[in-house]
C-alpha cells in the first residue's frame, strides 16, 4: 500500500515538477543571458548553415573592454586554453581535457582564418575551422566533424555547425557585451531529435559556464 501511495504522489507532484524543470532548462539552453533583440539580430556567420534546425543565442556583459576579452577567445580549444567550463564538468563529461587556462597564452594568440582548432583527441579528427576573424570583435568557427569518425565516413549521420563569438563595446565605461550563437543542421531525424532532447538542455550548463569563465578571466586580468 505504501509503495502504491508513493507512486501516486510521484505521478501527481514529482513528475510534473521534473517536467517543468526540464522545460525550464531546455528553454535556458536556447537563450541564456541573451535579449530578444540579440536573438532576432542577424550575425556574421549565419549564412554558413543556411537551413539550421537549431539556432541558439547566449550573452553576457563583461566589465572589461573588447581588447581584454579577445585574447581569451582566440586561445580556446582542446589542449589550448580550453573552453573555460567548470573543472568538475570537464572531469565528468570530458575526462581527457586539461584544466582551462587562467592566463593568456602568448603563443596561441596568432590565430588565422583556416586554422583548425581541435575539440577532442587528435584521432577523432574533431574540431572547428576558423571561418572569420576580426580582432577584437568577431570570431566565427565552423565544424562538420562533431560526430564519431565512423559515422562521418559511412555517411550514417552528419552535422553542419557554427559557433560565432561577437564582442561589442557596451558603453564608454569600458564594458563589453559578448554574444555567443551556434547554429546547426543535423541528419538523420534520430540525431536531430537526440540533439533537441539532450544537447539543448545541456547547453545551458556548458555555454553558461563558458561565458562566465571568459567574463571572470577578462575582469580579473584587467591592466
Amino acid at each position: 500500500m505504501k509503495s502504491s501511495s508513493v507512486s501516486r504522489q510521484f505521478v501527481r507532484w514529482g513528475l510534473p515538477t521534473l517536467l517543468l524543470g526540464y522545460a525550464t532548462v531546455h528553454r535556458l539552453g536556447q537563450r541564456y543571458g541573451s535579449t530578444s533583440l540579440e536573438r532576432k539580430a542577424w550575425m556574421p556567420g549565419d549564412g554558413i548553415v543556411p537551413a539550421p534546425q537549431f539556432e541558439v543565442t547566449h550573452g553576457i556583459t563583461i566589465d572589461a573592454p573588447p581588447e581584454s576579452v579577445w585574447p581569451w577567445l582566440v586561445q580556446m580549444g582542446w589542449h589550448r586554453g580550453g573552453w573555460y567550463t567548470a573543472r568538475w564538468v570537464d572531469k565528468l563529461l570530458f575526462p581527457a581535457n586539461r584544466a582551462s587556462a587562467d592566463h593568456i597564452i602568448e603563443e596561441l594568440q596568432d590565430l588565422q582564418v583556416g586554422d583548425f582548432i581541435l575539440d577532442g583527441t587528435p584521432e577523432t579528427e574533431c574540431g572547428f575551422v576558423v571561418e572569420q576573424l576580426e580582432p577584437p570583435r568577431l570570431l566565427v568557427l565552423h565544424s562538420t566533424s562533431h560526430l564519431p569518425l565512423a559515422w562521418r565516413r559511412s555517411g550514417r549521420a552528419s552535422v553542419d555547425w557554427t559557433w560565432v563569438f561577437s564582442v561589442l563595446p557596451l558603453d564608454s565605461g569600458g564594458r563589453a557585451r559578448l554574444i555567443f550563437r551556434w547554429r546547426a543542421a543535423t541528419r538523420p531525424c534520430w540525431l536531430t531529435l537526440s540533439a533537441w532532447a539532450v544537447i539543448l538542455p545541456a547547453d545551458f550548463l556548458m555555454s553558461r559556464d563558458m561565458l562566465r569563465g571568459v567574463k571572470r578571466r577578462a575582469e580579473l586580468l584587467l591592466p
